[in-house]
């Protein structure tokens, strides 16, 4: 058990203006870790201005003891906090019954509120924005019907003070539930077409994935520096050209794409919102047209924070990848980012450590760019297989299109000309050449007045 104020060491500083609140944490057994929820609090602009943590069984009332809920208390008056952050799913009868012990106005933040409110500060589309707000929905719904069923049995509305009950609240929050569906569906669908017209001009899907800070907006920017997106290629106007890469958790909410051009592929790369921890199965479903962009890549880079500790990495390596094959039928690819953090020999007994789980990583620093080649050279030989191609074309206006195309939507190893044709050697995606095949039938027909 602990209780204490002041910020832990090496916490970034709070935004000058935000609240202040104190974070706090019950387990059944162990320590309590509050560097998780303290990075989420200072995420959504709260300076943390002390701490606390229980070790015993969960208490009906309080969710904590009694005593501790007064010890809680007393350390929000001693540095004048004006929210508790409680790193547990608290319920509504807790909230109420913890909030009446606190000075007045001081205000009850679950885990997932906080979690809800820093989304609802990063999300900048209406894709964000509808996904945010299934979410609080999703989350107010038990909650509306536990206020009902309380309510119900009580027989008169507010019981225990949660306040009065309309029954057509829980109705309107399925119907808006259900209205926010239809319209993320009608996205998914605008992103799948999106998805396709992409994969149709040759380009490869690359997603990053990974826990929150484990590097990916700053890995992203680092494969993709070298050839941002064509703003003026009518082909991908809708592509994002930047990618943030803060020390701080949600800075990625939306998805981020950018071009990245390897030795031979054209790759587009998507960095998507981090997992995160104990994230319950109704927050997950919220952003599953965010997570669609993970799903149906044709390679997924797994972004681990390799200067955590072993039992950490592990546990979100399980974690991950329960989330990743779920539904993910393209290979993964295990990165371990920031080894410019690591010890001498440190990686290699990392390697070793987590070989069940990452039986095959890549180590990288995108903060200095160490390994970057080495994962450049990775991400082509994962990718599925091209296939050889060789045309022979008649030199015409014609001709000429087809091999620019055949640039554009391949590899091309070697382009020749002898009199009056131009040979072109070249590896592409199947499709890519099943399609410059049939140009090149087109190309090379005599015309129909010859052939008459």
């Amino acid at each position: 058990m602990s209780g204490s104020a002041g910020n832990a060491d090496g916490e970034a500083e709070a935004p000058t203006g935000s609240r202040r609140a104190i974070v706090a944490k019950r387990v059944d057994s162990g320590e309590a870790d509050l560097a998780e929820i303290s990075q989420l609090a200072a995420a959504a602009g709260y300076e943390v201005a002390g701490e606390l943590t229980q070790t015993r069984t969960e208490d009906a009332a309080f969710m904590f003891g009694e005593g501790k809920v007064a010890e809680l208390r007393d350390l929000v008056r001693r540095t004048d906090a004006e929210a508790v952050i409680v790193d547990n799913d608290v319920g509504p009868y807790q909230t109420f019954n913890i909030g009446g012990v606190l000075p007045e106005g001081v205000e009850v933040v679950d885990r997932f509120t906080l979690i809800l409110e820093i989304f609802g500060q990063r999300a900048n589309t209406r894709k964000a924005q509808l996904q945010v707000e299934l979410a609080e929905l999703r989350y107010e719904l038990p909650r509306a019907e536990a206020k009902a069923s309380l309510a119900k049995r009580d027989e008169r509305p507010g019981f225990m003070g949660l306040g009065e009950y309309d029954e057509s609240v829980e109705r309107d929050i399925k119907r808006q539930i259900s209205e926010i569906r239809d319209e993320l569906e009608s996205i998914a669908e605008k992103e799948e077409a999106r998805r396709e017209q992409r994969r149709d001009s040759g380009f490869e899907l690359v997603a990053l994935a990974g826990y929150t800070n484990a590097g990916k907006s700053t890995l992203m920017r680092r494969l993709a520096d070298e050839l941002a997106v064509d703003e003026n290629d009518d082909r991908h106007r809708d592509l994002d050209t930047t990618a943030e890469s803060q020390d701080m958790l949600f800075t990625t909410l939306g998805t981020t794409t950018r071009r990245a051009e390897m030795e031979k592929r054209d790759v587009l790369l998507t960095d998507t919102v981090g997992f995160i921890s104990d994230l319950p199965h109704w927050l997950v479903e919220s952003f599953e047209s965010t997570l669609d962009s993970v799903y149906r890549a044709d390679l997924v880079l797994l972004v681990v924070d390799a200067s955590e500790p072993v039992a950490e990495m592990r546990e979100k390596l399980v974690t991950s990848h329960d989330t990743l094959y779920e539904r993910n039928e393209a290979p993964v690819v295990t990165v371990f980012n920031k080894v410019d953090r690591l010890a001498p020999g440190e990686l290699a007994e990392k390697r070793a450590a987590l070989s069940g789980v990452a039986p095959d990583p890549i180590a990288v620093s995108a903060k200095t760019g160490a390994g970057v080649a080495e994962l450049r050279d990775r991400v082509e030989d994962e990718l599925p297989d091209w296939e050889r191609e060789r045309l022979v074309l008649p030199v015409s206006d014609d001709a000429m299109s087809l091999v620019s195309w055949v640039h554009d939507h391949g590899y091309v190893a070697e382009e020749t000309y002898a009199g009056d044709q131009v040979t072109v050697d070249f590896e592409a995606k199947p499709s890519i050449v099943a399609r410059a095949r049939a140009k090149a039938a087109e190309v090379s027909a005599p015309p129909a007045e010859e052939s008459a």
